[in-house]
C-alpha cells in the first residue's frame, strides 16, 4: 500500500530555525532519505517552494488561467511530502515517526486510494 507523508512549515518557522543547525538538520533527513530508499520503502521524497511560488490553475475558454496561490488559506503549507509503498498501515506509522523532526513536528500521513496504470 502506498502513503503520501507530509511535513508542514511556514516562513516564520523557517526564519526561526537557527542557521548553524541546519547542516545536521539536512544531514539528518538524507540519512533518513538514504535509509528508506535503500530498504525499497521510500519511493520519493520531494521539497516544496515557499507558498508565495504556489499558483492556482483553472480552465477558463479551453486555456489555462493562472493566479497567485496557495489555495488554502492557512498560515501553514505543505512544506515536502514523500512517496511510502509498505506492507501494512503500521509500518508507514513507523516510517512516518522516524522522520527527523517527527518528535517536534506531525507528520501527515494518508493512503493512497488509486494509482493510474503506468502504461496509460
Amino acid at each position: 500500500m502506498k502513503y503520501v507523508a507530509m511535513i508542514y512549515g511556514n516562513q516564520a518557522k523557517w526564519d526561526a530555525f537557527p542557521a548553524e543547525a541546519w547542516p545536521e538538520a539536512i544531514a539528518r533527513q538524507e540519512a533518513f532519505t538514504r535509509k528508506y530508499r535503500e530498504s525499497g520503502e521510500l519511493i520519493g521524497a520531494y521539497g516544496l517552494a515557499d507558498a508565495a511560488a504556489a499558483q492556482l490553475v483553472r480552465r477558463e475558454g479551453g486555456a489555462p488561467a493562472v493566479t497567485d496561490g496557495p489555495y488554502l488559506g492557512t498560515e501553514e503549507y505543505p512544506a515536502s511530502f514523500y512517496l511510502l509503498d509498505c506492507d501494512s498501515r503500521e509500518r508507514a506509522q513507523e516510517i512516518a515517526a522516524d522522520m527527523p523532526l517527527a518528535d517536534t513536528d506531525p507528520v501527515e500521513l494518508w493512503p493512497v486510494l488509486h494509482e493510474s496504470a503506468a502504461d496509460v
